[in-house]
């Protein structure tokens, strides 16, 4: 496996959110940065869809420790009418993770089936992961840094 290109299976959703929710396919969708942030949010592209009912919008702002800094966070939830569960369960599983990650495997399947990936999607993205965690434990990979 190449550290840089991760399998197909993984991120089939993106830049597809809409069109997988208007399909019916996809039951949220999920978006999440430091507002601080240069970040193209998508409420333009789902708003007319939000004002005629057919998707949900959720935004909540709050407060993380990033680095020993206190970073506000824009997360953003769209979900499908009669999903809007999805949207308090996956809120609280990004929050455990920001803040625990102890069951980094867990939270990620979880996150994985409320997204609405096939268990297939979401068994080689654990496994991609796990790929990605010993190169780093073993110091054969560096992740790219994001500018700040």
């Amino acid at each position: 496996m190449d550290f840089d290109t991760p399998p197909p299976e993984i991120g089939p959703h993106e830049d597809r959110e809409l069109e997988l929710m208007l399909s019916g396919e996809k039951p949220l969708a999920y978006f999440s940065e430091l507002t601080r942030a240069d970040f193209e949010w998508p409420d333009e592209e789902f708003e007319p869809y939000v004002e005629s009912g057919r998707i949900i919008k959720r935004e909540i702002l709050h407060v993380e420790i990033i680095l020993g800094v206190d970073e506000e966070i824009r997360s953003l939830y769209f979900v499908l009418p009669g999903e809007e569960w999805r949207i308090d369960k996956a809120h609280a599983n990004r929050i455990r993770v920001c803040r625990t990650a102890k069951d980094k495997e867990r939270d990620a399947r979880e996150m994985g089936e409320l997204l609405g990936y096939t268990p297939h999607e979401i068994k080689v993205f654990l496994r991609w992961n796990a790929y990605l965690d010993r190169a780093i434990r073993d110091g054969d990979w560096v992740p790219p840094r994001t500018p700040q």
